[in-house]
């Protein structure tokens, strides 16, 4: 299967209004003739004349767009044009757009001001806010790869223990994924065929992140999947995003920890995101607190899930166990239906689903399951908790320190509002915790004594840095490195 077909057996008849944002909506048969015409506009430019009906024929094609209408059309116009489509974040530096040329080499990349040809030739300089400043001449002179048949697009990893990875997803193996985690929510219906015959009209996808992101490209593919509309934040504000849910009568959406808080700290009532039930958490860990007091501000069940790239989400929250099981908020939800999961004497969390992208084979062992660098545990009933990454314990001479569960504990602070908990290098110890916080500067002695009222002491940080800031991922996983960078320069 192609996913180009999401939108072309999506249910919606033309007429019907498909694609949304904050001020502009585009029909389900605008969209499908703007992939026509893009398909056809990337063919002309990008594909020796020679060789129109052969199509892009697995090349890439960079897409440097912003989440709206025009960007749904033209990745799917990539696809119906035979080509692999790699999303670019729109507000990428000049230096970063040429690191994802160089490492995707794409026949072309897309931007608001058009399609600028790349690879062998005479090389285009690119109209003004291209992005190509930044692209090298020897870089826009590689030849373009030739991807392997059915590969859909090129995502990338997070980034949070080093640079972004790019990882390759093929068209059947992410319809299995989204069809994966579809399944329970559709109670048993069939995830086959035409999504023409569903009767009743699912709730509007509303995709708060960048689609340049693999939770924002994850959450459109999956509302066309269910038939759903799209309707589309490019920047998060929380009166925009609680304008967008009573307009479109939302009750389950997803949210990065960040717009959480955001919405929690900001002034909408209690009643300004109804119909608003659900929310799952996306692109970085949920402090348990801040879910408590986004469920507390709002009345809204929070949901934790678990995926990466490479896998897609693996572990999940149905809605019967959001209502069967208020107390474990905080947790990741259960493995999804064909996943199987361990956790091994180390409390390493080790996934085996149905399919991954490709170039992850190192990571693998002799049975198919893929360290997923994390630590969980599992409880009684099934529900997996996430206790941090391996590579962030902290091993305090011989004691181990998780960050998170200090971080959780000075959250307490009201002074605080954002924290994140490292180590240092110590000669005595080997290395010790340390915290960097953001918000008002207190004592370390209230904040100390904060720590020995939850924690065992080798666990209390042994110094406290404030900070206008913490660095982030673009997703907004802490960049722990660069902390600790910070510490040994």
């Amino acid at each position: 299967m192609n996913l180009a077909l999401l939108l072309f057996e999506h249910p919606f008849a033309d007429d019907v209004p498909l694609l949304h944002t904050i001020d502009r909506s585009m029909t389900a048969g605008a969209a499908r003739a703007e992939a026509h015409r893009v398909a056809a506009e990337l063919v002309r430019e990008l594909v020796p004349p020679a060789r129109p009906a052969v199509g892009l024929d697995g090349m890439a094609v960079a897409v440097q767009l912003p989440n709206g209408p025009e960007l749904v059309a033209t990745m799917v116009g990539v696809w119906l044009a035979g080509g692999v489509y790699v999303p670019v974040n729109p507000r990428f530096p000049d230096p970063e757009v040429a690191a994802v040329v160089a490492a995707t080499r794409p026949v072309g990349l897309v931007t608001p001001a058009g399609i600028v040809r790349l690879g062998p030739g005479p090389v285009e300089s690119g109209p003004a806010g291209s992005g190509l400043a930044g692209v090298e001449r020897r870089q826009q002179q590689q030849q373009p790869e030739r991807y392997e048949p059915d590969v859909a697009f090129v995502m990338w990893t997070s980034g949070t223990t080093g640079p972004p990875k790019p990882i390759r997803h093929t068209h059947d193996a992410y319809v299995e994924l989204l069809d994966r985690v579809l399944g329970p929510l559709r109670g048993g219906e069939s995830s086959g065929g035409s999504n023409r015959e569903r009767s009743r009209r699912p709730t509007p996808n509303l995709i708060p992140v960048s689609m340049a992101l693999n939770a924002g490209l994850y959450n459109a593919l999956f509302g066309l999947r269910a038939g759903a509309a799209l309707v589309m934040m490019d920047r998060f504000e929380p009166h925009d995003f609680a304008q967008l849910v009573r307009r479109f009568e939302i009750r389950s959406t997803v949210l990065p920890p960040a717009a959480m808080v955001s919405l929690t700290d900001s002034d909408l009532t209690a009643t300004d995101l109804v119909p608003l039930r659900y929310v799952r958490s996306i692109t970085a860990p949920l402090s348990p607190l801040h879910a408590r007091r986004f469920v507390e501000r709002f009345g809204v069940h929070v949901l934790n899930g678990y995926g990466q790239a490479e896998m897609g989400e693996v572990i999940g929250w149905t809605a019967a166990d959001a209502k069967d099981h208020p107390d474990k908020v905080g947790a990741i939800g259960r493995p999804h239906s064909g996943v199987d999961i361990r956790v091994d004497a180390g409390d390493h969390l080790w996934v085996r689903p149905p399919n991954t992208a490709a170039g992850i084979d190192d990571r693998k062992d002799a049975d198919g399951f893929i360290d997923t660098g994390d630590l969980a545990r599992i409880d009684d009933e099934g529900f997996v908790w996430i206790e941090g990454r391996a590579g962030d314990v902290i091993n305090r001479g011989g004691n181990k320190v998780m960050p998170g569960a200090v971080e959780e504990v000075l959250r307490l602070s009201p002074a605080v509002a954002d924290v994140a908990v490292v180590g240092a290098p110590d000669e005595r110890l080997g290395e010790v915790p340390v915290a960097f916080l953001v918000g008002r500067p207190v004592p370390d002695e209230d904040l100390i004594a904060l720590c020995l009222a939850h924690l065992v002491a080798y666990k209390v940080p042994s110094a406290f840095h404030w900070v206008d800031e913490l660095p982030r991922t673009e997703v907004g996983k802490v960049r722990r490195q660069d902390l600790v960078a910070r510490l040994t320069t």
